[in-house]
């Protein structure tokens, strides 16, 4: 919070993976200043062979159903991360299961966290090291996690009254994007560190022929992840945040009438 106050930025998206448990903190922090934060979460889910992140935000971070499958997900992170240690340790490279927990703090625990730990061994040079030899998909000590898929996280981001917006979908999703806004898309991540200006263009004409929102972000992780930019590195007009607002707020009106 006190970084994005000395940038200027007028809101600040909090949405970590598979958890909302840092939105309170982060609420009381900006409270009584010029900053808004939005709250959100990241869903990490399964699309084929390869990974998909869904975005929620404005969501209700104490929906009952969004905790327990947010708090299902993390049960399953964690018994994949046990599995990675072992398959670690059974390859001459102990980084200590308690060690890669103390680096995940009080957050979901993570393949990027037993990545900083055997950077810290000396195993690799760096954390992208560490995926590439080891960690990504079809590396030996990779593991794959309990699956989840977009539509899923679509419908709960939906059911806890937030927007679902696709996360940094790069070039090659424009199928998933199709099969998701038949199940209530409402925008793509088109401004992001890992999007060309070409990424870029084509994102705009995707999420205009699609009446999708366009929306974006730094993904700023921490200081020491190699993850993400800079914290306000990447950022997009407050006319965003207005229009996320306004249909979250349409999205719960929704929902209520359902219930």
């Amino acid at each position: 919070m006190r970084q994005a106050l000395a940038l200027g930025l007028g809101a600040l998206g909090i949405a970590d993976h598979d958890t909302t448990a840092a939105v309170a903190p982060a609420l009381a922090a900006a409270r009584g200043t010029a900053l808004e934060v939005v709250p959100g979460v990241e869903i990490n889910t399964d699309y084929g062979t390869t990974e998909a992140h869904v975005l929620g935000y404005y969501i209700r971070p104490d929906a009952p159903q969004l905790e327990d499958r947010l708090a299902a997900l993390r049960r399953g992170r964690l018994t994949r991360i046990e599995t990675i240690v072992r398959r670690l340790d059974g390859l001459g490279l102990p980084v200590g299961l308690d060690r890669v927990l103390e680096l995940a703090g009080t957050g979901s625990v993570g393949r990027p966290h037993v990545a900083r730990a055997l950077v810290e061994r000396g195993y690799v040079r760096d954390t992208v090291e560490a995926f590439e030899r080891f960690l990504a998909a079809g590396k030996p000590a990779y593991v794959e996690r309990t699956r989840f898929t977009p539509a899923e996280a679509v419908a709960l981001i939906l059911a806890a009254g937030g927007v679902p917006v696709l996360a940094h979908p790069g070039p090659a999703n424009d199928s998933l994007i199709d099969q998701l806004v038949g199940t209530g898309l409402a925008g793509i991540e088109v401004y992001h560190p890992d999007h060309s200006p070409e990424v870029v263009v084509h994102l705009l004409r995707l999420a205009a022929r699609r009446d999708l929102l366009v929306t974006g972000g730094s993904d700023y992780h921490a200081p020491a992840s190699s993850c993400g930019a800079t914290i306000g590195s990447v950022t997009v007009s407050t006319v965003v945040v207005d229009q996320l607002r306004r249909l979250a707020g349409s999205i719960a009106g929704r929902a209520s009438g359902e219930a």
